[in-house]
């Protein structure tokens, strides 16, 4: 969704569909959120249901009438969906050819033949962020799974030396860089511009990622001490296949849609000039649904083919990269049509009115909502889209450039100390053969110090820019 576009859809809710007080809104805000939690850890129920329900207990606690609680759960799902749907699935497209051409594993080998010995964590989480750039992490972890066992394994490496590099390039992509779907709905909630967050994403990535992969991957092989389970070895995908695309090749198509909508950023800050005609085509190829694209379709050129796929597996890898997602969407949606609960109850600007009295910074206050949703219900999804629909109305006098951080604020709240109710902790846990307390000790604390870092430096950032 455009900035004009979340301005216009402001305007239509100027005026809150109930005249409850704060506390009655707080009181909604708290319920709310409660049964989505509730729902989601005790009763096991999917996010998409329990989100939904969460938007009707909000509603009816803060006395709206329930029509009209329906009506803005639905818009907000729709203009959610219509904001990033089409990219979550181009994403979901992308990430699918460079697995099934063996493009991903192309890219694994040719930097591992270079790393040897203390360089092996740094190659990892290099691998790490350009493979988690396009893909999902639940996906990104199914890629690069195999090779950090077979890395260990045969190199006689700690396993969390190098699987906590590998983790926390997947998760910091995840969590702060578009066009991840918590990102992305979180630009679009605040009416973000894309490029610039994506550009501070990427300025606050690097050190978070350096920080908490290489650096604390030496105390956590220390904590942990354990070998590479050789019943977790699956087959790698290109194992069967006879030949696949070449290293710069595939990292240029996975790094074109990046280079695109940095471009336009770039663009648009030096020649500030909407008619321009230079500024008007890279505000076309620099899109985020543009640049996705383009990346698709060159990505049949230069992954499927070089792996010989014929035209006649296009529509099939296609179709089989938008099934998995159906939830994701669900969830994105569902996420926003409470967000837009939460602003036509009023209780956007409940917390606007609030936090002018506090003495906390907004980032500040984006990020420790995140924090606490995420603590919660274990979503970094959930986390992002309702700390966004709540800090929303916060952007409203925000520079460009301070917007993009509160997104970034909250993507990092969003990473903080994942445990026994997040998905991602079951999957290290049973991947790695680690138990609770060792899943702690490694994975937990690495999401916790991502957190911590990113928030910080956005923090800093915001002091500076």
């Amino acid at each position: 969704m455009t900035r004009l576009s979340v301005e216009m859809l402001a305007a239509d809710t100027v005026e809150p569909i109930t005249s409850a007080g704060h506390a009655q809104l707080g009181i909604a805000v708290l319920a709310g959120i409660a049964v989505i939690v509730l729902l989601i850890t005790q009763f096991k129920l999917h996010a998409f249901l329990s989100l939904t329900l969460g938007s009707l207990v909000l509603g009816a606690i803060a006395g709206a009438p329930l029509d009209k609680v329906i009506t803005s759960f639905s818009a907000g799902l729709g203009t959610t969906v219509a904001g990033v749907g089409v990219l979550i699935a181009l994403g979901a497209i992308l990430g699918k050819m460079l697995a099934d051409s063996g493009g991903a594993d192309q890219i694994v080998d040719t930097i591992l033949a270079r790393a040897k010995g203390r360089s092996m964590p740094w190659a990892m989480v290099l691998i790490a962020s350009v493979i988690g750039l396009p893909l999902f992490f639940e996906v990104g972890v199914v890629l690069l799974i195999p090779v950090v066992l077979m890395v260990a394994k045969r190199g006689n490496y700690s396993l969390m030396r190098i699987g906590i590099p590998a983790l926390a390039g997947l998760s910091v992509m995840h969590g702060l860089v578009p066009p991840h779907p918590g990102p992305l709905v979180a630009i679009d909630a605040v009416g973000a511009n894309l490029g610039v967050t994506l550009a501070l994403g990427v300025l606050v990535a690097i050190p978070t990622v350096i920080i908490a992969g290489p650096l604390f991957s030496r105390y956590a092989a220390r904590w942990v001490d354990v070998p590479a389970p050789d019943r977790m070895i699956p087959q790698r995908v290109s194992e069967d296949l006879e030949k696949r695309p070449g290293f710069g090749a595939t990292l240029a198509t996975i790094l074109l849609p990046v280079v695109l909508m940095l471009s336009k950023a770039l663009v648009d800050i030096v020649i500030d000039d909407p008619e321009n005609t230079v500024q008007r085509v890279f505000d076309v190829v620099g899109s985020p649904m543009i640049a996705l694209l383009a990346s698709v379709l060159v990505g049949i050129f230069t992954l499927l083919k070089p792996a010989g796929f014929g035209k006649e597996r296009v529509s099939p890898l296609v179709e089989k990269s938008l099934a998995p997602i159906a939830g994701i969407l669900l969830i994105v949606g569902a996420g926003g049509g409470f967000k837009q609960t939460l602003i036509d109850t009023g209780v956007g600007q409940m917390v606007l009115d609030i936090s002018k009295d506090w003495s906390i910074p907004a980032l500040l206050l984006a990020w420790l909502i995140a924090v606490a949703i995420r603590l919660a219900t274990g979503s970094a999804t959930v986390a992002t889209v309702s700390a966004a629909g709540l800090v929303a109305p916060l952007a409203a006098d925000m520079s460009t450039t301070h917007t993009a951080l509160l997104v970034l604020a909250i993507g990092a709240g969003s990473l903080f100390f994942s445990h026994v109710n997040d998905a991602g902790f079951w999957m290290v846990k049973e991947y790695f053969g680690l138990n609770v307390g060792q899943t702690i000790k490694t994975w937990s604390v690495m999401e916790t110090i991502i957190s911590v870092v990113a928030g910080g430096l956005v923090l800093l950032l915001s002091l500076i820019i």
